[in-house]
């Protein structure tokens, strides 16, 4: 996320009937268009008002939020230092602990290993970095190490975990000037060692995912980049990834200099079939329109087949107007992607299929199919109430937690089509 912070939010929700599209909708004043179908039901809410929450991980019965930038309440400015512990076993989220990460003056993801054992941290702008915690008790955290280089220093803006061969990576993507990709050999949780270093992106690398030895970068106007960790066939490894193919996603609008590739979920659908693996979705976070850098957000999710990952092509597309998606979480074994929307809260997809299939009254001109045309939005979360704007989604299984930087940690009802 790349904005300048405002605490003032206005959106009022005046639906307005729109007719003749395949899903439910509805325009609001602000050109914001409300989904009229199924709600995913809140169960609750956490608040978080002192500082704007950012990035959000759950495990078990814990869940783990970052914070962001500044804000100021009656006098007190708080800065987004703070990683904060909270319980998830009962109906709303329950604050319970914070740790505090000195010399850092924003956060950005947070993120649990798969076995478990170790929580990581990026630190944002100057003295950038990771920061790694022992969970052996998952409600008190142990700092292991803080991993800090030149190559980090401008600020670490997304870090995500992942394994390659048995290794556990830690994948860093570092804000400008000299924007660029750092992968550490996490073996050692004490001592991380940096394996690779390159700089990519135009103007930067937002963020990856990685997968059965492939990596996917979100390179901004330059889009998704799929790279060979070993699983492509090229000779690639976390120490020297190879290039396979890229594409370019459309820009949100025609007058937009180009795509704002930002964030890559790559499907594996548990049902199976031929297209269990054949799409990746892009999401874009292009600029907010008018007001206050709260109150407004532009960007679609981009679906793009990597059937052959040497020459990816965008086959479809999902749009909310008046809003802009940021980072996802995929119930892969119902075939639904969560998406977290910003001032249009939550929205649920259906990505089970074949998405590159779609009549001429599901396409748009130019040739790409509408997602919500072809009926494929199946509920939205946190569109009705207070103004929210919701920086992350996170799906463990029964529940979706949404990070909203306005107002604290929502606890909502998985959708079950």
């Amino acid at each position: 996320m790349r904005l300048t912070i405002s605490r003032t939010l206005r959106l009022v929700a005046l639906p307005l009937a729109v007719a003749g599209l395949a899903a439910c909708g509805s325009d609001s004043p602000t050109g914001l268009r409300v989904f009229t179908g199924p709600a995913l039901s809140v169960l609750g809410r956490g608040d978080m008002t002192a500082r704007h929450m950012a990035e959000v991980w759950t495990r078990g019965n814990v869940a783990y939020t970052t914070t962001w930038g500044q804000r100021s309440s009656n006098g007190v400015t708080a800065v987004g230092n703070a990683v904060h512990l909270w319980r998830i076993d009962g109906t709303a989220p329950v604050l319970v602990d914070s740790l505090i990460v000195e010399n850092a003056t924003t956060l950005g993801d947070v993120q649990v290993s798969d076995d478990g054992r170790l929580l990581v941290v990026a630190t944002e702008r100057q003295n950038g970095s990771i920061v790694i915690y022992d969970l052996t008790n998952p409600l008190k955290p142990v700092r292991r190490a803080r991993y800090q280089t030149a190559n980090t220093s401008n600020g670490v803006h997304t870090a995500r975990l992942a394994r390659v061969n048995g290794t556990l990576y830690a994948f860093l993507s570092i804000d400008p000037p000299d924007a660029r990709l750092v992968i550490v050999d996490l073996t050692d949780p004490a001592n991380p060692r940096e394996v690779f270093v390159r700089a990519m992106g135009n103007p930067f690398v937002h963020d990856v995912f990685v997968r059965d030895g492939l990596l996917f970068t979100a390179l901004w106007h330059d889009g998704m980049t799929i790279w060979d960790l070993g699983g492509g066939g090229k000779g690639g490894s976390p120490s020297n990834p190879v290039q396979i193919g890229n594409v370019r996603t459309a820009a949100w609008s025609p007058s937009a200099a180009g795509s704002a590739a930002h964030n890559i979920w790559w499907l594996h659908d548990a049902a199976g079939g031929p297209y269990a693996t054949r799409f990746a979705f892009v999401g874009e976070e292009a600029p907010g329109t008018g007001g206050s850098a709260l109150n407004s957000s532009n960007g679609d999710i981009h679906v793009v087949d990597v059937g052959d990952v040497s020459a990816p092509r965008e086959v479809a597309f999902y749009h909310v107007d008046g809003a802009g998606t940021h980072n996802f979480s995929v119930d892969e074994q119902r075939g639904i992607l969560y998406a977290a929307y910003y001032n249009a809260g939550v929205r649920a997809i259906d990505v089970r299929g074949n998405l590159a299939s779609c009549t001429a009254e599901q396409k748009a001109p130019d040739g790409r199919c509408d997602l919500r045309r072809m009926g494929r939005e199946l509920a939205a979360g946190l569109q009705n109430g207070s103004p929210v704007y919701v920086w992350g989604v996170h799906f463990d299984g029964s529940f979706v937690y949404a990070s909203d930087m306005l107002n604290g940690l929502w606890k909502l009802v998985a959708t079950n089509r």
